[in-house]
């Protein structure tokens, strides 16, 4: 019997919680929203197309939607920070009243409506949209008190939307030190100390044109692209620059300047002295705005010819490669791939003193090992490296023989060089690769 009762009394709480599940879920919104009303219910934030924002700062700045962009049209006439803007208007469209606090209060500096902390004044297709008035924090600081146009009612929002729409023009500014058209780049030269190094590109190829001709490592070059393009301004020190404030801030004769060419015009960035805030004094020389960098972009742009040279000694890797010509300790080799018919895969064959088949595998072990050979470091000549009497030369023909590149290798002791005839001076590499190759081409000859 106390069995039965126990059961009883659960069906009844679980009826129960059913019931007010059912309640409370029928009486929320559809989507699952809080169910607190807006406080602007008709706004389409899309249409949104004026904003004017006083900041906690003091700041005043009116901003247009012009052609789908955001443009900071006063104080200043600039690119605006689109994010940001977004924040605004999708805060608008989402903001809720919390509660209301008084329909018609006697006092509005109770609440810090008299002289609101907080601004902000929107149009939507051209005409008046709305008008909203964020005073102080509530004594717990989870709310503001906020009024709208010319109605004297008060009432709470969430505290946490005042970081969407408390922004500074600055804030709301673009901070693209550069607006760089990155598919019309031909070139950049950067210039640190004194020292210049200039980068020329030919379709997706880079190439150091000076102070030495040689190969540029394509990931060091479109690194600069990339710091230039990521460039963010931290502060606008004035927005018209005289000829006596590049000289007080170390602008009249940069430490660093990077010149990206654009073929007949130019990009370039201009690094100064230390600023207060830990940064750099920096401009666009195509503007009279003096703007602070982080420290960390001149660091970016120190680097020495060396950097931007490229350390991969051969260009062809072992799947792409149609022949290869090795030479070394007086004997020759030739090794040509032979594509296979259908679904056969290739194989290689052997010409010279050793002709027939060549075992694949050592074949592709050759290939790869010599693929994988890098530059440890780079000398400006070929001065004691062996290279007048070279241990290997390695000519290999590539991407179904249209291109072709030839590597020489010299010892001198326990050091190993190389050589490219499109390349200045020499190369140090690590000698066991070398050893490596040399094993191996004694393999394949027998």
């Amino acid at each position: 019997m106390r069995g039965l009762k126990s059961t009883g009394a659960l069906l009844v709480v679980l009826v129960g919680l059913g019931a007010y599940i059912y309640f409370v879920t029928n009486k929320l919104p559809a989507g699952g929203g809080t169910g607190q009303p807006k406080v602007f219910p008709s706004l389409a934030t899309d249409k949104i197309d004026e904003i004017k924002v006083k900041s906690e700062s003091g700041d005043v700045t009116s901003l247009k939607k012009d052609s789908g962009a955001w443009q900071i049209v006063s104080p200043v006439t600039a690119k605006a920070a689109e994010s940001e803007v977004s924040a605004i208007t999708n805060g608008l469209g989402q903001l809720e009243i919390v509660r209301v606090i008084d329909e018609n209060p006697s006092n509005p500096a109770d609440f810090g409506l008299a002289t609101p902390r907080l601004e902000v004044e929107f149009k939507a297709e051209g005409k008046p949209a709305g008008h909203l008035f964020i005073g102080d924090k509530t004594p717990t600081g989870a709310s503001l008190y906020a009024r709208i146009g010319d109605e004297k009612r008060v009432f709470l929002i969430a505290a946490y939307q005042d970081s969407s729409l408390n922004r500074s023009t600055f804030d709301l500014r673009d901070k693209t030190l550069i607006a760089l058209a990155r598919d019309k780049v031909l070139g950049v030269d950067i210039t640190s100390g004194g020292k210049a190094v200039k980068l020329a590109k030919k379709d997706t190829d880079w190439r150091i044109t000076s102070p030495i001709n040689a190969r540029a490592d394509y990931s060091a070059a479109e690194g600069v692209l990339g710091r230039v393009e990521t460039a963010q301004m931290k502060s606008i020190v004035t927005e018209n620059a005289q000829p006596a404030d590049l000289k007080k801030y170390g602008l009249d004769k940069p430490q660093i300047t990077v010149a990206v060419n654009l073929g007949g015009s130019s990009n370039v960035i201009a690094l100064g002295g230390k600023a207060d805030d830990g940064g750099l004094y920096a401009r666009d020389v195509s503007k009279p705005v003096i703007v602070t960098v982080d420290n960390a972009l001149a660091d970016d742009f120190k680097k020495g010819v060396d950097d931007f040279r490229r350390r991969d000694l051969f260009e062809f890797r072992a799947f792409n490669a149609n022949r290869a010509d090795l030479t070394w300790a007086g004997k020759t080799l030739t090794l040509e791939r032979v594509k296979g018919e259908g679904d056969k895969p290739d194989t290689w064959k052997r010409s010279g003193a050793a002709s027939g088949d060549a075992d694949k595998s050592k074949v592709e072990t050759l290939l790869t090992g010599l693929a994988d050979i890098r530059a440890t470091s780079f000398k400006d000549s070929t001065a004691g490296t062996g290279l007048d009497a070279p241990a290997l030369t390695v000519k290999v023909k590539f991407d179904d023989s249209k291109k072709e590149e030839s590597v020489s290798f010299g010892k001198n002791g326990d050091n190993v060089y190389a050589a490219r005839p499109d390349d200045p001076g020499s190369a140090m590499v690590e000698g066991a690769k070398l050893t490596e190759a040399l094993n191996t081409l004694d393999e394949l000859s027998k």
